[in-house]
């Protein structure tokens, strides 16, 4: 099973419990069903650039749950970078998101580092941004059945904007969004 932010839900939720028996390295089961991102270009993130605090909307056992957060993102190789460290002390939690364009296939792989193993997630998921919404997807496998991980950046401002979660199991026809975070500039 990949690891990436899908993976931090499962971490935060019950104090962290179910990270210490989950495998961090694994490659994907496949991606040849996963729809082709648009092109990416240096500086896609720059409007993450900054101090933020978050307002964290998590479903938890069924339960929506809200806490605090805060973030530092800064960019990095002129703009084909972004580094974002993210602290959830409500939850005890604290993480790196990593976030890089391959210059060859324009693609952006976001990636994740929580703090309690210091693994960097391999894939990670790839996507890109259209119309103002960046997208991005991942698969895994539970058991038979293909699982879609997708996380969106949407209502970009100068002051704002919202990062959410979800996954699917018909090949995106339906998703479950159960992370939502409202960010705002500090």
């Amino acid at each position: 099973m990949p690891f990436h932010r899908r993976s931090f839900l499962q971490s935060s939720a019950g104090a962290l419990i179910a990270m210490t028996n989950a495998p961090i390295l694994a490659a994907p089961a496949t991606t040849a069903t996963l729809p082709p991102p648009p092109p990416g270009k240096p500086g896609d993130f720059d409007f993450l650039t900054g101090e933020w605090r978050i307002h964290n909307r998590f479903r938890e056992n069924g339960t929506w749950i809200e806490f605090p957060g805060e973030a530092t993102v800064v960019p990095v190789m002129g703009g084909v970078g972004s580094v974002e460290d993210l602290r959830i002390p409500a939850r005890g939690f604290f993480g790196m998101g990593l976030r890089l364009l391959d210059a060859e296939s324009r693609i952006w792989s976001d990636h994740f580092v929580n703090k309690l193993s210091g693994a960097v997630s391999v894939p990670g998921q790839t996507g890109g941004f259209a119309n103002g919404v960046g997208t991005f997807l991942s698969e895994d496998r539970e058991g038979d059945t293909v699982v879609w991980y997708r996380g969106v950046w949407d209502r970009i401002t100068p002051t704002s904007c919202r990062w959410f979660q979800g996954t699917s199991r018909d090949l995106g026809a339906t998703w479950d969004d159960s992370w939502f975070m409202d960010w705002t500039r500090a």
